[in-house]
């Protein structure tokens, strides 16, 4: 830091970084925060919980549709044969990422600039109006468009990484954090397992739900509904979520000369002084977005693909499961995978170095997925076990990433950027999630049709292609194209 007007001139060379803190001002929501902080030394329960509650309710939506997506566009009848069922549905399952890639760097700024608490509100709404719009969507069209204005409006998963790190004290960030993750990864679970578990309930629970119900002639509603209300809740609970922003426009003051001895251990005021634009020269930030990006991409893949090979008949290599049986299996993954982030999770981390720990589930991962489509010559009990053992190791895998690339890529900023570089990396996120069940949908419909191929056939082809983004992120987790900055979690 700059040495201006300070008292003591001591040579900058000498100097020891110094610590900033905001001048307090009762009326600025970010400085009330900060002085409660230091004033309260243990963990804020409330505000972490009221942060869960909120990412998980944002999270839901994401990926709920994929167990019951293939029966969906066959009633929808936009495909004329079977074949291209997942064809059309990757288009559905990539128009949320689509619109969130459009406006992931906005939502960001505005975070920014006018507060985190503005963008959790705005999202949560747009998820009770769109969400809702889904489930009543009678044409492909409607469905596609639901699905696409929903993620243009939910602006919440990167500000509300900096909104966790901020409502706490320092020592408890990573712990915040990695609630974020836990909370996401527990959303992606159980939004699927919703989605299975409550389409059709006419034809799955005809004792409640008669046909000629508002859930018989709409039977992907029901789901829709849920997270819904549950995205109301969660709306009225963020009212007691306060503001970390701060609002007012006077510099940063020196602390106390106790303060002024202390260092740093984050970045520097100079590796950030160029604002959002000085992100992109940060390589330890981008080569962890680069890494997180392929394996969020893999990851989304997975999911699409992984319901539609379940569902799909047999005689294409599928498992003939019905959209309960995919929900009961991803109920059974979202129920342990809450057990491994809260006794396993936290012991590996503190004993294995993050990044190592990333190339270690990358290197199991592909023995996982190469398993997948000697799945179809079993049946009864065998299968429902290593189908469900299977499922949940993949998503233990891919939660145990995420929060690593999450920690490792706050700690690459100082704390006024973090809400703009997870924007930054939202976005780029979002792109390859996009791609993602397009692509997979694609491949997975072209696979159902080279049943007898020589080389890689049926589902073989979409597993393998699976692991090739696997390996792709794992060479990436080397130098040179991984910057590495030393910490730990």
């Amino acid at each position: 830091m700059g040495g201006g007007g300070g008292g003591g001139g001591s040579s900058g060379a000498a100097e020891p970084l110094v610590r900033r803190a905001w001048c307090y001002h009762p009326n600025c929501p970010g400085c009330r925060v900060e002085r409660r902080n230091e004033e309260r030394e243990g963990v804020p329960y409330t505000e972490l919980f009221l942060i869960w509650l909120v990412t998980v309710s944002s999270t839901l939506p994401i990926q709920y549709l994929f167990p019951f997506l293939y029966f969906m566009i066959r009633d929808l009848h936009i495909a004329k044969e079977e074949e291209d069922i997942g064809f059309y549905a990757g288009f559905v399952g990539a128009s949320y990422m689509f619109g969130r890639t459009l406006s992931s760097v906005i939502w960001g700024m505005v975070a920014d600039k006018y507060g985190r608490k503005p963008v959790i509100v705005i999202t949560l709404i747009s998820i009770i109006i769109f969400n809702t719009l889904f489930g009543l969507s009678s044409s492909y069209w409607m469905a596609l468009t639901s699905r696409g204005l929903l993620g243009l409006m939910c602006g919440i998963l990167g500000p509300i990484k900096a909104y966790a790190t901020e409502v706490c004290r320092k020592e408890h960030s990573h712990l915040a954090l990695s609630l974020v993750s836990s909370s996401r990864g527990i959303g992606l679970i159980v939004g699927p397992a919703i989605g299975g578990y409550l389409a059709q309930p006419a034809d799955k629970y005809p004792s409640m739900f008669s046909e000629k119900s508002i859930f018989g002639r709409l039977p992907y509603f029901l789901p829709c509904l849920c997270i819904s209300l549950l995205a109301i809740i969660a709306l009225i609970a963020s009212f007691w979520l306060p503001e970390t922003l701060h609002k007012h426009t006077e510099n940063m003051v020196l602390k106390d000369s106790i303060a002024v001895e202390e260092c740093l251990s984050g970045p520097t005021a100079d590796e950030n002084s160029g604002g959002c634009l000085n992100l992109f020269t940060n390589w330890p930030l981008m080569s962890a977005i680069t890494v997180y990006c392929i394996f969020s991409l893999q990851d989304v893949a997975y999911a699409e693909v992984f319901s539609l090979w379940a569902v799909s008949d047999r005689k294409y290599g599928g498992l003939s499961f019905s959209s309960q049986d995919v929900g009961s299996v991803l109920a059974f993954s979202g129920l342990f995978l809450l057990i491994y982030q809260i006794l396993v999770y936290p012991s590996v981390a503190k004993s294995v170095e993050p990044i190592t720990l990333v190339r270690i589930v990358a290197i199991l991962t592909i023995p996982l997925l190469s398993s997948y489509p000697f799945m179809a010559g079993l049946s009864g009990f065998v299968l429902q076990l290593i189908v469900n053992c299977a499922s949940f190791l993949k998503n233990a895998f891919a939660v145990t990433t995420i929060t690593v690339f999450n920690i490792l890529m706050n700690d690459a900023v100082a704390q006024d950027l973090r809400a703009s570089a997870n924007s930054v990396a939202v976005t780029l996120m979002s792109i390859c999630k996009a791609i993602a069940p397009a692509v997979a949908g694609a491949i997975f419909s072209w696979a159902q049709r080279r049943q007898t191929a020589s080389f890689l056939p049926g589902d073989h082809l979409v597993f393998f292609m699976l692991n090739v983004f696997t390996v792709i992120g794992l060479v990436s987790t080397f130098r040179p194209f991984y910057a590495r900055r030393s910490t730990k979690h």
